[in-house]
């Protein structure tokens, strides 16, 4: 058997993702992780009294230390596994790439381990963040004066 009959057989044996059911979870959990974030935003304006932007930046830590959590207790990749998508949004995603980059060189020490993983997956997003922050920035002073 060469190559391309095994590519054949593995291609008619594959089992099929269903990408309708998958598109639809995650739009509804993604979109459900949303509200109950508005919610908790709505809940820290009225209850605490805060205005809107610094409940968001409240709501921000909420979301991170509560996906971190989750990472380190071993449950956020099985919500993933059975929400599709929908829980990798901006905050949470980086949240849980940064901790389980850790958590998975932990027993390698502080600086070997930890501190040089850290920023495994993360890091990248800082850095172009970073860089095309600068560039707009310098852009926006150009074109706005």
């Amino acid at each position: 058997m060469d190559k391309y009959e095994y590519q054949k057989i593995v291609k008619e044996n594959k089992p099929k993702e269903p990408k309708l059911k998958n598109a639809i979870v995650s739009f509804l959990v993604g979109g459900s992780v949303c509200f109950i974030g508005q919610v908790i935003a709505s809940i820290l304006q009225v209850t605490f009294g805060m205005e809107v932007s610094e409940s968001y930046i409240w709501l921000c830590i909420i979301t991170i230390f509560i996906a971190s959590l989750l990472t380190a207790l071993g449950f956020f990749d099985n919500f993933v596994k059975k929400c599709q998508c929908g829980l990798i949004i901006p905050t949470t995603g980086f949240a849980h790439s940064m901790t389980s980059s850790s958590l998975d060189v932990r027993l390698d020490g502080m600086i070997s381990g930890l501190g040089m993983s850290f920023f495994k997956l993360a890091g990248s997003v800082i850095l172009y963040g970073i860089i095309s922050a600068f560039f707009f920035s310098i852009l926006g002073v150009i074109i706005y004066g």
